[in-house]
C-alpha cells in the first residue's frame, strides 16, 4: 500500500535539505552558478519628452562591478520648479551591501538558480546571504492551473502553450501531485531562509489547495515558534453559488521571521464609521470621547488626531483584487493588488531595505517596493512574466534596474543529469549523437566537439562530407565561433564539403553576423533548450534519438541611422545622460540619433510551442506585417559591445509613442551628448514569444 502524504513528508522535507546543502557548498566552489546581465534599463518609454533623469538633473554614476555587468548610482540633485510645473518627488537614495553600489534586478530563470547565484556572489558582487529584509512568494497554487499564454496581434489571436523550459517545470512540480510541489518548493524555502537577514521575514500566499502542507513544511525550517501570522485575505467580488459548499472567498498568507528581533511596523486602516460616531467635539473643536480609565482617577479624554486609526488585525477584508478596468491591471491572470503588498512591505521591510520575489508573475511585489522606495530582486521562470514586470516598471518610471538571466543554465542542468563531475566534452559528445554525427578522432578532436555526417549531396551519385561542431553551453555562439567553424572547414582533415555549427546561447547579433558572412557553405541551428530536460524524462540517449530538431535563427534589419548635430533647445526624443563625462564626449553640444526598423525575420517559428491552426495564423503575420512580431525594442547610442544599456524603450500596449497599443513604433529618435569620432549604436528587440534579436551599427560622425 502506497506511503500517505503525512508518511512521505519527513522523507521529502530531508531530500530538499539535502538539495539545498549541495547547492550551498555548490555556491562556494569555483564553478558556482553566476547571473548574466542582458540589459541595464534605464526607464525611457516617451519620446515626447526628455527622459527623467534629465528632467531631475541627476547624474548617473556607473561603476562596472564584474565582467559584463553594471550597476547605476542615483545622486539626486532635485530641480526646482516653477508654479506651473510638477516635479516628480525624489526617491530615497539607495544603499549599498557591503560597500558595493545596489541596483533592482529582474531575472528570468529557475528561480532555484537564481538564489543560488544570489547566495554565491562573485568577485566583486557581494553575496546576499543574510541580506534580504523581506520575501513575498506566490508560486502556483494548482496543479490544473492553465499556463497557456494567449497573444494578440493584428486581426488575430494566438493560443500559445508554455515554453518547454516551463513544461517540464510545471510537470516535475505536479508530476507526483501534492508530494512533488513540496519537493519542489522545500529547498527553495531552506535557500530563502539563508538569504533572509536576522531581522528578515517570509510571507507565503497560498490557498485552500495546498496551504496546509506548505504550513507544515515552514514549521520545520523557520521553526514553529518563528511563526507570527497567519493571514486572512478576503477578497470581495460577485458571489458564484456552489454545490453543497460555501463559495471560497479568501486566499492565505503565511508569515514567518527568521528570528527574534524582527523588522514590525504597526499598520492602521481608516476607522470603522460607528466607532467614529463616538467623538464628538469639545470646548476646543476637537473631536473626543471620554473613557473610563481601568486604573481608577475617574474618566479620560482620547482625542481623534491622535489615534493612529485602527489596527489591521489578521483578517484583511479592505483590498480588493485587482480590478479589470484598474490602472494597475497588466492582463496577468494570477495578479494580485498593490495595497496587498504595500501593505506587506510597510510592516516588514525597513526604509531603503532588500524585498525579494521569486515568484514574480507580474511584478506587483517589485512595482510596491519601487513606489516605497525599496530595493527590490524579482524572478520569474516564464518569458512573458518577465516582459510583464518589464513593461509595467518602464511604465511606472522605475529607476534604473538589471535585467538578468542565470548564467550557464545549460550546465547546470547537465549536472543534475550526468553528475557534477561531467566535462563539456560529455555534453558535446550527446548533442552530436542527436544530430546524427559520429565522432572525430580524438587527435584532432581534443575537446570532443566535432563531428561528420558523410551523405549524397544534391547531383547524381556525388558523395558529401559535412563537418558538425557542437558549441559549448557557457559561452555565446557568435561571430569567432563561426570563422573558426569555417577555417576547420576548409581545413581540417583535408577539407569538408560544408560545416553545421549547433550552438545552446548566442550573441544576439547572430543574425547580422551570419549574413556579414555571406557564406552557404555554413549552417547555424540552435540545440533545443529542453535537451536535458528531455534526456531525463525519455532515460537515455537511444530513446530520444530521431525525436530532436533543431532549428534555426532569428535576427533584425534596421535602415541605416540617421546622425545630426542639435542643440539642447531644439532636440526632442531621449537624452543619455549618464554618457556625459567621458573623453570623446564635446562638452554641450548634443547629437540625435534617427532609427529605423526594416524587418523582423521569425526563421524558427516550429520552435514555438502553437498547434497547427494557430501555426496557420502565425505564418500569415509573418508574411503581411513581420514587424507586428516586435513586443518590445530598445536602444543603447553607445553599446561597449558587453553590457546593453536601453536609454529608449518602446512595447506594444505604450501609447506614449502612439495610439496603436497592438504595434510598437517603428522609428525612435534618441538625443545624446555628442561626441568625436564613430559611435557604436545598438538596436535590440524581443518578439511576442520572447527571443531576443540585435542590431550593431557603427555610424560616423555627423
Amino acid at each position: 500500500m502506497p506511503k500517505s502524504l503525512l508518511e512521505q513528508l519527513p522523507e521529502i522535507v530531508a531530500n530538499g535539505r539535502k538539495e539545498a546543502e549541495r547547492i550551498l557548498e555548490g555556491i562556494e566552489s569555483r564553478h558556482r552558478v553566476s547571473l548574466q546581465t542582458r540589459e541595464v534599463v534605464l526607464p525611457a518609454k516617451d519620446s515626447a519628452v526628455q527622459d527623467w533623469v534629465t528632467a531631475q538633473k541627476r547624474t548617473v554614476q556607473r561603476e562596472v562591478f564584474a565582467p559584463g555587468q553594471t550597476s547605476l548610482i542615483e545622486n539626486p540633485q532635485p530641480m526646482l520648479g516653477d508654479a506651473a510645473t510638477s516635479v516628480r518627488p525624489e526617491p530615497p537614495v539607495l544603499s549599498s551591501v557591503e560597500g558595493q553600489p545596489w541596483t533592482n534586478r529582474l531575472i528570468y530563470g529557475d528561480n532555484l538558480l537564481a538564489m543560488a547565484a544570489l547566495l554565491a556572489g562573485d568577485d566583486n558582487t557581494p553575496s546576499l546571504r543574510g541580506k534580504v529584509d523581506l520575501i513575498y512568494i506566490d508560486p502556483p497554487f494548482d496543479s490544473k492551473a492553465d499556463y497557456r499564454t494567449k497573444v494578440t496581434l493584428p486581426g488575430m489571436e494566438l493560443e500559445q502553450k508554455p515554453t518547454v523550459i516551463e513544461q517540464f517545470a510545471y510537470s516535475d512540480t505536479w508530476s507526483d501531485g501534492t508530494a512533488s510541489y513540496l519537493a519542489m518548493i522545500t529547498p527553495r524555502l531552506i535557500l530563502m531562509r539563508e538569504l533572509l537577514a536576522d531581522t528578515g521575514s517570509i510571507y507565503v500566499h497560498l490557498d485552500w489547495h495546498i496551504s496546509h502542507y506548505v504550513k507544515m513544511v515552514l514549521d520545520d525550517i523557520f521553526g514553529k515558534k518563528n511563526f507570527r501570522n497567519e493571514i486572512v485575505w478576503s477578497y470581495f467580488g460577485f458571489k458564484r453559488s456552489t454545490a453543497k459548499k460555501f463559495p471560497q472567498k479568501h486566499d492565505l498568507l503565511f508569515s514567518y521571521a527568521k528570528g527574534e528581533n524582527y523588522t514590525w511596523q504597526t499598520q492602521y486602516k481608516p476607522h470603522n464609521p460607528e466607532y467614529l460616531k463616538r467623538f464628538k467635539p469639545d470646548e476646543t473643536g476637537r473631536l473626543c470621547r471620554s473613557d473610563v480609565n481601568p486604573t481608577g482617577g475617574g474618566s479620560r479624554k482620547i482625542y481623534l488626531d491622535e489615534v493612529g486609526g485602527d489596527i489591521v488585525d489578521s483578517v484583511w477584508d479592505d483590498i480588493p483584487p485587482v480590478n479589470p478596468v484598474a490602472n494597475e491591471r497588466v492582463d496577468y491572470a494570477t495578479q494580485k493588488p498593490e495595497k496587498l503588498l504595500e501593505r506587506i512591505i510597510e510592516s516588514s521591510c525597513p526604509p531603503s531595505g532588500i524585498v525579494a520575489d521569486f515568484n514574480g508573475g507580474s511584478g506587483t511585489t517589485a512595482a510596491a517596493a519601487e513606489k516605497l522606495g525599496r530595493r527590490w530582486i524579482t524572478t520569474d521562470l516564464g518569458k512573458p512574466a518577465c516582459m510583464t514586470m518589464r513593461k509595467r516598471l518602464i511604465d511606472q518610471d522605475a529607476k534604473p534596474f538589471l535585467y538578468q538571466a542565470i548564467g550557464d543554465y545549460q550546465v547546470e542542468a547537465a549536472k543534475a543529469m550526468l553528475g557534477r563531475d561531467f566535462r563539456i566534452g560529455d555534453l558535446s559528445q550527446i548533442v552530436l549523437s542527436l544530430y546524427g554525427a559520429l565522432p572525430l578522432p580524438p587527435d584532432v578532436n581534443p575537446q570532443r566537439n566535432l563531428g561528420q555526417i558523410a551523405g549524397m549531396a544534391f547531383g547524381a551519385g556525388k558523395s558529401s562530407k559535412t563537418l558538425v561542431l557542437a558549441d559549448s553551453p557557457n559561452k555565446l555562439t557568435g561571430a569567432a565561433t563561426l570563422k573558426k567553424a569555417i577555417a576547420q572547414r576548409d581545413n581540417l582533415m583535408g577539407g569538408w564539403d560544408r560545416v553545421v555549427v549547433l550552438g545552446w546561447n548566442f550573441e544576439p547579433s547572430i543574425g547580422e553576423t551570419i549574413t556579414a558572412l555571406h557564406d552557404d557553405r555554413l549552417e547555424v541551428l540552435v540545440i533545443p533548450p529542453d535537451l536535458m530536460d528531455r534526456l531525463k524524462k525519455k532515460g537515455g540517449i537511444d530513446k530520444l534519438r530521431g525525436q530532436v530538431r533543431f532549428s534555426s535563427l532569428q535576427y533584425l534589419t534596421i535602415h541605416p541611422i540617421e546622425r545630426k548635430a542639435s542643440t539642447p533647445s531644439t532636440s526632442s526624443g531621449r537624452t543619455d545622460s549618464g554618457r556625459t563625462g567621458s573623453a570623446e564626449s564635446v562638452d554641450g553640444g548634443q547629437e540625435t540619433l534617427t532609427v529605423k526598423l526594416k524587418n523582423y525575420v521569425l526563421l524558427s517559428p516550429e520552435a514555438i510551442n502553437l498547434d497547427d491552426a494557430n501555426r496557420v495564423k502565425l505564418q500569415a503575420v509573418i508574411n503581411q506585417e513581420p514587424l507586428a512580431l516586435i513586443e518590445y525594442w530598445a536602444v543603447d547610442p553607445d553599446y561597449d559591445g558587453r553590457v546593453f544599456r536601453s536609454v529608449w524603450q518602446d512595447y506594444r500596449g505604450n501609447t506614449a509613442n502612439d495610439e496603436d497599443a497592438l504595434r510598437v513604433v517603428t522609428q525612435a529618435v534618441v538625443t545624446t551628448p555628442a561626441k568625436v569620432g564613430p559611435r557604436k549604436v545598438c538596436v535590440r528587440v524581443v518578439d511576442v514569444f520572447g527571443f531576443e534579436a540585435e542590431v550593431v551599427s557603427t555610424v560616423e560622425t555627423a
